[in-house]
């Protein structure tokens, strides 16, 4: 395994140990809200530091960007190597105590997602990958499923908080829910993408994403043996933040149904 992903789990085990420390008392935890319906908690700014301070520690040059401390002071243009951190990616779930949450680790190098994990601490599942060394379920290889039609797919969707992306959203599922076996929604990208690297799932769909909720994710789906892109199938979706990820049929068969809301 590579070294730096290593130090990557070293990282994500620490920040879980706050985190599911926390869970059993969750009534106690401090929160405050973003903006509508998106959260933040003091779990998650101490889940972040306990990552930010085992990357830095090992790696004291390299920045960081994540989800609630932002920019390190270092991040720039020529940064070759950006750790990209979403400490908790469902805090809305985990504030609820519905365990469906997860820690995303990705380390971009010279402008390329190279490494990259999702860590779902209620079920000890441990989703790793390494740019052309495949993905991982706790160190057993994981393949995307071969689904051939739409019609035979179980596929997983979201939305932002934002009234008109709820709206969209809708329609969206209206058109794809019609067509596949059904679609769910779990309330965090980066387990989702997990999911469909592993399997368990055919297809993902979101928009309005940030790009400490696809990093990893993206990378295990793509190491997996899936695809993923926009609604449009062009492949700028860590900047763009909308995201098809599947199977190569599947992909194929959500880019048009998807592609009138891209």
């Amino acid at each position: 395994m590579h070294p730096m992903l290593n130090t990557a789990i070293k990282a994500a085990r620490r920040a879980a140990t706050v985190i599911n420390r926390a869970s059993f008392d969750i009534d106690r935890i401090v929160v405050s809200e973003k903006q509508h319906n998106d959260f933040v908690t003091d779990v998650d700014q101490a889940a972040e530091q306990a990552i930010v301070e085992t990357l830095l520690k090992a790696y004291p040059t390299h920045a960081i960007l994540a989800e609630e401390s932002g920019a390190s002071g270092n991040l720039n243009d020529e940064s070759e190597f950006v750790w990209i951190i979403d400490p908790i990616d469902g805090t809305t779930n985990f504030l609820h105590g519905y365990p469906n949450y997860c820690i995303s680790i990705a380390l971009k190098q010279r402008g390329v997602i190279t490494n990259g994990l999702v860590y779902d601490p209620v079920r000890n599942d441990l989703f790793t990958a390494t740019k052309g060394a495949g993905a991982y379920l706790n160190d057993k290889r994981i393949r995307v499923r071969g689904t051939e039609r739409i019609g035979r797919a179980l596929l997983s969707a979201g939305h932002g908080p934002d009234p008109r992306a709820l709206a969209e959203y809708l329609r969206m599922y209206e058109v794809v829910a019609s067509r596949s076996h059904g679609v769910r929604s779990g309330g965090s990208a980066a387990l989702e993408l997990a999911n469909v690297a592993a399997g368990r799932i055919d297809g993902y769909f979101e928009k309005g994403l940030k790009v400490w909720d696809i990093a990893a994710g993206a990378l295990l789906v793509t190491e997996a043996g899936g695809i993923v892109g926009e609604f449009n199938g062009e492949s700028e979706y860590l900047n763009k933040g909308d995201v098809i990820a599947a199977g190569p049929k599947v992909f194929g068969a959500l880019v048009p149904l998807l592609s009138p809301f891209a």
